[in-house]
């Protein structure tokens, strides 16, 4: 019976591997210091301007709002749901340098929300042409679809908060936008 030797093979393998990952990493760090001739230094944005604005411009916010206490409510966002439902986004600021109460009148003054502690319960949208006010949604136990637990901000702090609202009809372009003890804002949806 004769045996093969397979250790021949196995190296050659393994040395045409090794091989293969060094010549593709050497390339791909060649390729990493190059410019393509696009972006040379001649054609390099003037005013140190990044060449990727799209990645340091924020879109514009939506509204921005002066409540009570130096507290500000920026407004970024509007999203339609498929399921029916409009999304608000927003961040919320405490713009002073000491510590602020949240008031709790943000949650509005239903009996069902009362008892689910601090929220923004107490937002609504208008629809003008439509004629309609939409509260926020509650889920089937009555808590607010929105961010709750607002009892403080530190000085300087921000937070990220929603609300979601059934959603205007798709003919809707603008709503107005309150939340009690906040200035209003007329803000735009999307379609």
């Amino acid at each position: 019976m004769t045996t093969r030797s397979t250790t021949k093979p196995r190296r050659k393998l393994i040395a045409w591997t090794v091989t293969a990952v060094l010549v593709l990493g050497l390339a791909g760090c060649e390729r990493a210091g190059a410019r393509p001739d696009s972006m040379s230094a001649t054609a390099a944005p003037k005013g140190g301007a990044s060449p990727h604005p799209q990645h340091t411009r924020r879109p514009a916010p939506l509204a921005v709002l002066q409540g009570p206490d130096g507290l500000t409510l920026t407004l970024t966002a509007a999203i339609r749901d498929p399921g029916g439902f409009l999304t608000i986004r927003g961040t919320m600021h405490n713009s002073t340098d000491e510590t602020v109460t949240v008031p709790a009148g943000l949650r509005g003054n239903e009996t069902a929300v009362l008892k689910n502690g601090h929220s923004l319960a107490g937002a609504t949208l208008v629809d003008f042409t439509g004629r309609t006010r939409y509260y926020v949604l509650r889920d089937t136990d009555g808590r607010p679809l929105t961010t709750t637990g607002l009892t403080t901000l530190a000085a300087g702090e921000k937070v990220r908060v929603f609300m979601q609202f059934p959603a205007p009809p798709a003919g809707t372009t603008t709503v107005g936008f309150q939340l009690p003890q906040f200035d209003t804002a007329t803000i735009p949806l999307p379609r």
